[in-house]
């Protein structure tokens, strides 16, 4: 019985390929490169070639003569929302399209200083924060890479020194809420999920109080909060057992503006279940505007993102710093929210 012939042993270097390809290494390494000024013959010689041995060559060997790896290093907060994994495929979308590829981690507390620097040893053109996270541990890291005259953009968490940042004005979306919200009749509001410390001076907290002040509300007279009863795991849940706790007040409020929309979906589900008409009786609002706003019942008002958007600008701001002297002053770019507004708060109260 006849043998097989055994399996050909990989290829993994550009010297033993180019034997294979009979070729001198040179020619090879410059096909591999891209180079102009190479016969057609050649450059179909070296790609039939690797397509019979599967050859790979080491991209990241390409730093060690001085040339750009095209890569760009993503620290995530997490993947956990749909509004996350947007974010980075939008992002990945637009970062292929200029030709760079991506190396993806989601960056755990106490973590960030290996990370960033396992990152500058694959020599990454930038780096890009996404989410929010630990403010002086991201402040160390944007020293860092400061530091190192690699460029960075933080996407969403702003108020870190010296950073590069793009995020969403929460606090413009939360007034284009409220002054929707008092135009039909709303005077008394539950904050669900909303604490102060988010983002600052752009945060939501700061645009209810701003547009309520405009409107000549007292905020501490208008709004009230339960989240101190409940602790937040799961955000359907927190928003049910919220509008649970509300219902049971004699002075409830009419309008709820949630964090999120999941929390904002719960609530509905909470408030109907304790047999509130919504809007008719309370109107619901949410934050990110997921495709399931237009599928509940009834469907959600909800502040839209506008992630496409963002991601566009922080990629704009990233991009621009490649093969640039550093700048001296941050940048800071801040992206108008739209309020998308459906049945659970369009209704005109008494």
């Amino acid at each position: 019985m006849k043998k097989k012939p055994s399996a050909r042993r990989p290829i993994t270097s550009t010297a033993e390929f180019a034997r294979y390809v009979g070729l001198a290494r040179t020619t090879v390494s410059r096909v591999l490169n891209r180079q102009p000024g190479l016969k057609s013959n050649t450059i179909e010689r070296v790609q039939r070639a690797m397509d019979e041995t599967g050859f790979t060559p080491n991209a990241y060997a390409v730093h060690l003569k001085g040339k750009s790896t095209s890569t760009i290093g993503i620290c995530m907060e997490d993947l956990l929302t749909p509004t996350a994994v947007k974010k980075l495929s939008a992002l990945q979308r637009l970062l292929r399209s200029r030709h760079y590829t991506s190396l993806i981690e989601v960056l755990e507390p106490g973590q960030s200083q290996r990370l960033v620097r396992h990152f500058l040893s694959m020599r990454v053109e930038g780096i890009v924060f996404i989410g929010h996270f630990p403010p002086e541990e991201l402040a160390q890291r944007i020293a860092e890479l400061n530091g190192h005259g690699t460029p960075h953009v933080v996407i969403d968490h702003v108020g870190i020194p010296n950073a590069h940042s793009v995020t969403l004005d929460r606090a413009g979306g939360m007034v284009d809420v409220v002054n929707h919200l008092v135009a039909r009749g709303h005077r008394s509001f539950g904050l669900l999920g909303i604490s102060a410390w988010l983002h600052g001076k752009l945060g939501r907290m700061h645009g209810i109080i701003q547009a309520l002040a405009a409107h000549r509300l007292p905020f501490a007279q208008c709004t009230r909060s339960l989240d101190h009863l409940h602790k937040r795991e799961n955000d359907f849940e927190f928003g049910r057992t919220l509008a649970a706790s509300f219902a049971t007040l004699k002075d409830r409020p009419t309008a709820y503006l949630a964090l999120n929309d999941a929390i904002a979906i719960g609530t509905m589900h909470g408030l109907q279940a304790a047999g509130l008409d919504i809007p008719g009786e309370a109107a619901v609002t949410g934050f990110n505007n997921q495709e399931i706003c237009a599928m509940t019942r009834p469907t959600l008002t909800s502040v839209d993102q506008q992630i496409e958007e963002t991601i566009r600008v922080g990629a704009e701001v990233l991009l621009g710093q490649i093969g640039q002297p550093p700048r001296s002053k941050p940048i800071l770019r801040t992206i108008e929210p739209k309020l998308v507004i459906r049945q659970s708060s369009d209704f005109q109260l008494g």
